[in-house]
């Protein structure tokens, strides 16, 4: 029945990105065609800006799809990690497009460009929706998967230009007056990387090895030591194996004989408890506590 749930689960994960990809590639299209006939640099290099996320967007699906192959004897831990990689991957493309947006704005404060409001507004207002339902798509899987919650992002991100772009395009069509654009446009990049910010950082811890953001490794430590067979604990580590999958191996000292059923039932606990799949315990049965105390840490 799990097995169902999962195939189901993976199939739809799969549908979200081809459909994410393929409307954003219509309007990427649609608008870099509309902005070349309306003279509108800016839909021109939003276009740019969204063709980098759709890019992002694919390598978020190729690491998913890695991340299910079976290991291998050179991978024994199968590709799992790879979502790890992606993730850092699209930070770096998240912050490129950053760079360019505030290459653009900067251009333009010294040579501002005439821009059709009309078509602007038009085109930016479909982005909006465009870039919104591509967020609706991933919006529920983001909360387990850091990947997922990368193209989140940016879609999100992507949205927030557009609307703002819109905003620029209203205020200039009554009013005339063109640096509202340039002030929309550093607004739209400090909210971009605030949310990079954060990325960046659980990307990189990750790839660091640090615990997942999510895992108590105090309460961890903390369960395992109050085992009734559990005197000592030590090179206790929990990492993530990929960014939804978290692995912990630990040293039990014990003061009586246990069997596998003591293994088992901790691993099943990990699990229910702290959601960590992947646990190997050495149990040591007979150790000194003053042996235990000079040489091992407690983590």
């Amino acid at each position: 029945m799990e097995h169902n749930h999962n195939h189901s689960h993976d199939i739809n994960l799969s549908h979200a990105f081809k459909l994410g990809i393929a409307i954003n590639i219509i309007y990427i299209l649609v608008e870099a065609t509309c902005g070349f006939l309306s003279n509108s640099m800016a839909l021109v290099a939003d276009s740019g800006h969204n063709l980098s996320d759709v890019l992002a967007l694919g390598f978020s699906w190729i690491a998913v799809i890695l991340s299910k192959r079976k290991p291998t004897a050179k991978f024994t831990y199968g590709f799992r990690r790879s979502t790890i990689l992606i993730a850092l991957l699209n930070t770096v493309f998240l912050l490129a497009a950053v760079t360019f947006i505030v290459w653009e704005t900067i251009n333009r404060l010294g040579e501002p460009a005439e821009i059709n409001s009309n078509s602007v507004i038009t085109v930016a207002a479909i982005g909006i929706l465009v870039n919104g339902f591509t967020a609706w798509l991933f919006i529920k899987e983001k909360k387990h998967d850091l990947n997922i919650r990368s193209a989140f992002v940016h879609f999100v991100a992507d949205a927030l230009v557009s609307l703002g772009v819109v905003v620029a395009g209203v205020i200039m069509a009554f009013t005339g007056v063109a640096w509202i654009d340039t002030i929309v446009s550093f607004t739209i990049i400090v909210v971009i990387l605030y949310s990079t910010y954060h990325l960046l950082i659980d990307s990189v811890n990750l790839a660091l090895d640090a615990v997942p953001e999510g895992i108590d490794i105090e309460a961890v430590n903390q369960y395992l030591d109050n085992l009734p067979e559990v005197s000592g604990i030590h090179d206790l580590h929990i990492w993530a194996l990929s960014t939804t999958d978290a692995a912990l191996t630990v040293h039990l000292v014990t003061n009586s004989p246990t069997d596998v059923t003591f293994i088992s039932t901790i691993q099943r606990q990990l699990n229910e408890k702290f959601r960590i799949k992947h646990a190997t315990i050495q149990v040591e049965y007979g150790i000194k506590s003053s042996e235990y105390k000079t040489n091992c840490n407690e983590y």
